[in-house]
């Protein structure tokens, strides 16, 4: 079931900062990532016996690869969907899913959406030092260029 109206769908967010923000909230990056595709899967226990949901967060590679961590990903509406042991998850609106555990999918994309909508746009630190470096370059500017590449091989740096 797609989550609508959650204000996931078309943020635009470093790959990075993303998946800090899904981990430090209990999901977990899918291990169907490829190049250019992103899901990110939250397991929601169900009162019922033997039902487990899950919540997945789904976005692409606007720019960068996903498998090299320098993507830019556009995310997409969320999904709700049941799992069906052996065969897996299904996202269909016919899998009946309560308002109980539609609320529970919501409030936990809520607590993701407004940290998302902080990054939406910002410029990835790797394209930022990057442009750095080109113009240090073109301007041979010795001191910049020393001070990015302090700032790339230490990341803590730059927080």
């Amino acid at each position: 079931m797609k989550l609508e109206s959650t204000g996931l769908d078309g943020l635009v967010v470093d790959f990075r900062p993303l998946t800090e923000l899904m981990e430090s909230n209990g999901f977990i990056l899918g291990g169907s990532w490829d190049y250019e595709r992103v899901t990110y899967d939250y397991k929601l226990d169900a009162p019922e016996k033997n039902v487990t949901y899950y919540v997945r967060v789904l976005g692409f590679a606007i720019e960068g690869d996903v498998d090299r961590g320098d993507a830019v990903i556009r995310l997409m509406d969320p999904l709700l969907g049941r799992h069906y042991y052996p065969h897996g998850v299904e996202y269909g609106e016919q899998e009946g899913f309560s308002e109980g555990i539609i609320e529970k999918a919501r409030n936990l994309i809520k607590k993701i959406q407004e940290p998302a909508n902080k990054y939406h746009n910002q410029v990835p630190e790797h394209i930022v030092l990057e442009k750095l470096t080109k113009w240090a370059e073109e301007n041979q500017n010795q001191e910049v260029l020393e001070k990015v590449k302090e700032l790339s091989n230490n990341p803590e740096q730059r927080k």
